[in-house]
């Protein structure tokens, strides 16, 4: 077992005064510890864009495999060359475990805290490495469709790989539809889906890791600052709107066709969030999306 006093990433921790200890960060090792727990906040985000959702985790995806929302679990999909290390970390003030992910610069990049006292007892079960280790030895990933004529999940994994940068600088070979609409949009976009009682799906983008959620949007909000949220299904969403550089609006094919997707980029052109249908959602719910993508403005 590697323990260590103190987080060995600056920047990943808020307390100091705990306890943190390296687990096996390669598939399907973190598969299994993940979920292994019952009831955990799950953070993934930025300063820009950030999901918080309760509950278990369904078992993460590589970019290139299957993906799914199901309600009632946490979707996280990862890009294996991006997470380096796995860390369990114990507050000893408070008695608070989280288990986050971290890239090579050692960078949160997924976290979740275990909010229940079985779950941080079977964290110990959890397979450890030695001090200094990463996941060496990159597992078998599956081939990832190019995203030019790919479906909606290959343009997921596109943003996923690099927050999308490559991607939108060359986007105009891009073979489906695309164009830019008005950022300030997206507010009066929560606003009527929730009113309508329209399900919609949301995705959030840290560096190599995705998570997502889908399901009716329950209660919006806006600040004066420029800040949305929205609480949908049992996930809440944070987009700060000064932030957002530009949206596109993009249409790639789906489990109903062609489905519309709003991205949302930071000023640096990485794909922090995207808002769209996911799966099998019901050809009238469908429609309905693809309506309301088809009524906004362009920018």
């Amino acid at each position: 077992m590697a323990e260590h006093h103190g987080c060995g990433f600056e920047g990943c921790c808020g307390r100091r005064n705990g306890t943190a200890r390296l687990i096996d960060a390669r598939m399907p090792e973190l598969a299994r510890c993940l979920t292994l727990f019952q009831y955990v906040q799950a953070v993934t985000g930025g300063p820009v864009a950030r999901i918080d959702q309760a509950g278990s985790y369904a078992v993460p995806s590589l970019r290139g495999e299957a993906f799914a929302v199901r309600p009632g679990s946490i979707a996280l999909r990862i890009d294996a060359d991006g997470v380096d290390t796995a860390v369990v970390a114990r507050d000893e003030g408070t008695g608070s475990v989280a288990l986050r992910l971290l890239d090579a610069e050692g960078r949160t990049v997924h976290q979740g805290r275990l909010l229940s006292e079985g779950d941080r007892l079977l964290v110990g079960l959890a397979p450890t490495v030695d001090a200094g280790a990463s996941a060496t030895g990159p597992p078998v990933v599956p081939d990832v469709p190019e995203w030019e004529s790919g479906d909606q999940l290959a343009q997921l994994d596109a943003v996923l790989a690099d927050g999308g940068a490559a991607r939108r600088e060359a986007f105009h070979r891009y073979r489906g539809e695309h164009r830019p609409i008005e950022v300030d949009v997206l507010p009066a976009v929560l606003d009527h889906v929730c009113s309508v009682g329209l399900p919609i799906g949301v995705a959030v983008f840290a560096p190599a890791a995705m998570q997502a959620c889908g399901g009716h949007v329950h209660v919006t909000d806006r600040t004066v600052g420029g800040r949305v949220f929205a609480a949908i299904a049992d996930s809440s969403v944070e987009i700060d709107l000064a932030g957002v550089r530009a949206c596109h609006l993009v249409r790639s094919t789906a489990a109903h066709g062609p489905t519309s997707a709003l991205e949302l980029d930071d000023e640096d052109g990485r794909c922090v969030a995207v808002v769209t249908q996911f799966g099998m959602v019901g050809e009238d719910v469908h429609a309905a999306w693809e309506h309301l993508a088809a009524s906004l403005p362009d920018a």
